[in-house]
């Protein structure tokens, strides 16, 4: 990890029915302790197995990485697909 990068990122589960939102410095940790929590019933991520990442946004500035998180967050469904679909047209999972 890169001092002063910021990531905010959207998983989804297997099915790609439900997404996660989330904001972190350590994109590899966190995608990892998404997988390490998936069908745990105590995190969002974990109840609806969103541990595939499918798209990420890098940030030297921690408050707009913040403020894009809630922006993101704040999407409709279509919004957060258009803006998936944008970088990564065939929904890959992204390995880091």
């Amino acid at each position: 990890m890169i001092e002063g990068h910021y990531f905010v990122y959207i998983t989804t589960n297997p099915g790609r029915s439900t997404f996660y939102t989330g904001f972190t410095n350590d994109l590899k940790q966190r995608v990892h302790r998404h997988y390490k929590n998936k069908g745990k019933k105590d995190t969002f991520a974990g109840r609806y197995y969103c541990y595939k990442l499918v798209y990420f946004e890098t940030y030297t500035d921690v408050n707009q990485a913040i403020r894009r998180e809630k922006e993101i967050k704040n999407m409709s469904r279509a919004e957060k697909i258009r803006l998936i679909e944008s970088k990564n047209p065939k929904w890959d999972f992204i390995v880091l």
